[in-house]
């Protein structure tokens, strides 16, 4: 019996068009669409209005979409993601086809305003889920039924613990956009990051228990 053969390289061809490509349900046509929906220049993103003279710089919320596509999937690198833009058929989709340079998208996340900016985007994105009932936030109601109940200092909420967990994680937030740019560093000097650090632990347990963008609610 003979192995399955693939195409020809010389002859096949993609026929369909790149929209039919991602799926429906893709989770980057969200991203597309949230941040298409927002106000950047509001939130504090620069350059969201081109300038007449020099070069046509590529909209921030282009890069944006690349940073939110990489978090989501664990790209942290900005020269992986540079290199995904170019072969990864999801971002070529959300990107229209563009290529930024590894240096414009790790500008992107360093540039001091943008830092605020990108936690503001965060917060925004749980307000989105809220809106569309993604949270539950359901109601139970109790009528005359006596039943056993627990009022420990780690059950109880109120809204000055809420307000130190939302600091908390906004802290891990930023040490996350750190520990990105010295990923950066490092690749740039031939080395292998660091992937022990707090920041990068904290961002797997996000992943793995799909509350990646509802931390800052």
């Amino acid at each position: 019996m003979a192995h399955r053969t693939g195409h020809d390289r010389q002859q096949f061809r993609f026929t369909a068009p790149l929209d039919e490509m991602i799926a429906p349900d893709n989770m980057v046509r969200v991203v597309d669409t949230f941040v298409d929906a927002i106000d950047l220049d509001k939130l504090g993103f620069i350059h969201v209005k081109a300038h007449k003279r020099g070069a046509p710089p590529y909209h921030p919320g282009l890069l944006l979409k690349i940073y939110i596509y990489g978090y989501l999937n664990r790209v942290r690198s900005s020269r992986r993601l540079e290199t995904e833009c170019g072969r990864n058929i999801e971002l070529m989709w959300l990107t229209g086809c563009q290529k930024p340079s590894y240096h414009t998208i790790s500008d992107f996340r360093s540039i001091k305003p943008h830092r605020k900016a990108l936690k503001a985007v965060f917060r925004l994105f749980n307000q989105v889920l809220d809106g569309a009932g993604l949270f539950g936030k359901e109601l139970a109601a109790i009528d005359g039924t006596k039943m056993c109940a627990q009022n420990s200092k780690k059950n109880n909420i109120s809204e000055d613990k809420i307000q130190k967990r939302l600091n908390y994680h906004e802290g891990r937030f930023m040490e996350y956009l750190d520990e990105l740019d010295r990923a950066d560093a490092a690749i740039g000097r031939g080395e292998e990051p660091a992937n022990t650090s707090k920041a990068l632990l904290w961002d797997r347990r996000r992943l793995s228990s799909g509350l990646a963008f509802s931390t800052f609610y």
